[in-house]
């Protein structure tokens, strides 16, 4: 029996997991040319990443594992919490206040649909 799937990662992504999981969530489930056509009109700024390793995952799965790309589809696509760089703004009377600058990891696994 051969692998039916392939994954690509996108690690140290500079967006809030929040924010990615938006349109990750509205990827999963989809074709893999439907998911790719979305995010490539989609007005979200991190939609271009998120085309980015689908774009790669698809590549994968053609060359490393001979997979038919027209029968691709986003079996799951989720979003890891990255480290969070730690930083200061001064405030008022002397003060400061702390500022989390979050980063990502996104996961995109794509799988060959039976026929």
């Amino acid at each position: 029996m051969t692998q039916k799937t392939a994954t690509a990662v996108y690690k140290m992504m500079r967006v809030g997991p929040q924010k990615l999981n938006l349109v990750a969530a509205q990827i999963r489930g989809m074709k893999a040319d439907d998911a790719l056509n979305l995010l490539k009109f989609s007005h979200k700024r991190v939609a271009a990443d998120v085309e980015k390793t689908l774009t790669s995952a698809v590549a994968n799965a053609e060359n490393n594992h001979g997979l038919d790309i027209d029968r691709l589809y986003v079996s799951e696509a989720y979003v890891g919490h990255g480290y969070s760089m730690k930083r200061f703004r001064p405030r008022a009377k002397g003060r400061a206040s702390k500022i989390k600058k979050l980063f990502s990891r996104l996961t995109v696994v794509v799988e060959e649909q039976e026929v």
